[in-house]
């Protein structure tokens, strides 16, 4: 059988308003991160018709999907930064988007401990500059308390900051939620659409936006919210020249058993090139110790490497001696893009209609509800007329899982639906029912069901249910098995006969 999809990704073309045969939009938004996502998202909210167009085979695959999962709590930077400012403010939208968008987010505090007295000079000027961000709460602690904070800090700690505003966040789950609302109040969003040639149609003051198959919308604004190919796309368009750079980002994930997850995220004392390598609990109760900061030529370099491993576990037990290698479950790497110290986020000076979103890196993710907003107001400054929808409706669908429920619950819901009662991925605890909304709400790669389930991401890390999930696909899409990715493209799991 032949699933119809109820999330309206990639919707036919051939059946939208346009002229010519070309689908046609007040905005277009160029990536599906986190930041484009909540433009996208933002906009929902007006009567404009927008188009989300991205590279990969589905939302979230690019930069948002390996990070820090961190929602900051923006005394790392001076306020005279749009990135500083937009991470103040971001901060503070989280709590209204977890109960308007259902992902997992959690104010869990952050802290910075300093492991020297010549530290913590570093840490009284972080205290300051929160001080001076307007931080609510934040705290320079003696040893005494930053132990009662978190006991599982080294004891040679010598003091340190607390800023109880501070939290993680499942990141590609909070991606997955925007696009889920944004598409349920217009937005159209077309994947597998790597942009390939832009074209100003003067006459009526439009872009016509070409993909690399083909495809063909227009547009009146044009939003570059690319990510690390933001510099390819600025030049396709006649835009400003800059490069991005890659800086990879390499992790160890930890089993959730394991002894030496702590309360609260804890940073070491930053350098000058990176907040440096932490060890975060997240959200879904796994540990992460990371990230390294290398920058690397290739925006495709996602490799790990034995030297940067060893030295993440290293530098990870100085903070918190517990750290275990018998506990990690995975390793891997995630880029982030690199321009100058700021964010570039304004209009373009050369090519017209054209909103430049540019090195989104840390603290992006705190910072991109407000990054929504702020693109909302570059896009009214430079003609967007922009008119609230009276329909417009900020919430979605609350979604059952599994393993939060009691079994009362869960036996209420296999007597309507005896797939919930089928558990496909036993670390994380994902039913076939999971799988197949997963399914119907587009995500038809692994690694989409993987961020949207959590299915393949516990301690086997998928040895027990990938097959499983992959027979679900075919019966639910029709697809064959050799027709089935990991990520999209060429990552075929199965080939040949089996």
């Amino acid at each position: 059988m032949t699933t119809i999809f109820t999330h309206n990704l990639n919707p036919d073309m051939s059946k939208l308003p346009g002229s010519n045969g070309i689908p046609d939009y007040d905005v277009a938004i160029i990536g599906c991160g986190v930041s484009g996502a909540n433009i996208a998202r933002r906009l929902s909210a007006y009567k404009v018709k927008v188009a989300v167009l991205e590279k990969a085979a589905d939302v979230s695959f690019g930069t948002s999907k390996a990070n820090s999962g961190i929602v900051h709590g923006g005394f790392h930077h001076n306020k005279k930064y749009l990135k500083a400012r937009l991470e103040i403010q971001g901060n503070l939208m989280f709590d209204r988007l977890m109960r308007e968008l259902d992902f997992p987010f959690k104010r869990c505090g952050i802290i910075v401990a300093a492991l020297h007295e010549d530290e913590m000079k570093a840490v009284e000027h972080l205290y300051m500059q929160g001080v001076e961000n307007g931080v609510i709460g934040i705290e320079l602690c003696s040893r005494e308390r930053i132990l009662e904070l978190e006991p599982k800090l080294s004891p040679d700690v010598v003091g340190g900051l607390y800023a109880p505003g501070g939290g993680i966040v499942e990141p590609y789950r909070f991606v997955f939620a925007l696009v889920e609302s944004a598409m349920k109040n217009g937005v159209h969003v077309f994947t597998n659409y790597k942009v390939e040639k832009a074209e100003r149609d003067v006459p009526h003051n439009k872009w016509v936006v070409t993909a690399e198959d083909g495809r063909k919308i227009s547009a009146r604004y044009v939003v570059n919210a690319a990510g690390l190919y933001a510099d390819e796309v600025s030049r396709i368009f006649g835009g400003e020249s800059f490069t991005i750079k890659a800086r990879k980002g390499e992790y160890y994930l930890l089993d959730r058993l394991t002894k030496a997850r702590p309360e609260r995220v804890i940073f070491p004392v930053p350098t000058s090139v990176s907040k440096g390598m932490l060890v975060i609990p997240t959200v879904e109760g796994t540990v992460l110790v990371g990230p390294t900061a290398d920058i690397t030529e290739n925006k495709e370099d996602f490799s790990t490497t034995a030297e940067r491993l060893e030295q993440i576990l290293d530098s990870g037990r100085k903070m918190v001696p517990a750290l275990s290698r018998n506990d990690v479950i995975t390793n891997f790497a995630g880029l982030r893009p690199v321009l100058e110290e700021d964010f570039y986020i304004e209009p373009s000076k050369i090519a017209p209609a054209f909103i430049q979103v540019a090195g989104i890196q840390s603290p992006g993710l705190t910072a991109s509800p407000a990054i929504g907003e702020y693109v909302k107001d570059l896009l009214k400054s430079v003609g967007l007329e922009l008119i609230e929808k009276a329909d417009w409706d900020p919430f979605v669908e609350r979604r059952p899982r599994a393993r939060e429920l009691t079994p009362y619950e869960l036996d209420a819901l296999i007597a309507k639906d005896p797939a919930w009662g089928n558990m496909v991925c036993r670390c994380e605890q994902v039913t076939e029912a999971e799988i197949v909304e997963a399914i119907r709400q587009g995500h038809t790669t692994l690694d989409g069901i993987k961020y949207f389930t959590r299915a393949q991401m516990g301690r086997c890390q998928g040895g027990f249910c990938t097959f499983k999930i992959i027979k679900i696909i075919m019966r639910e899409t029709g697809l064959s098995y050799d027709e089935i990715t990991k990520h999209g493209g060429a990552s075929r799991v199965l080939e040949g006969e089996l």
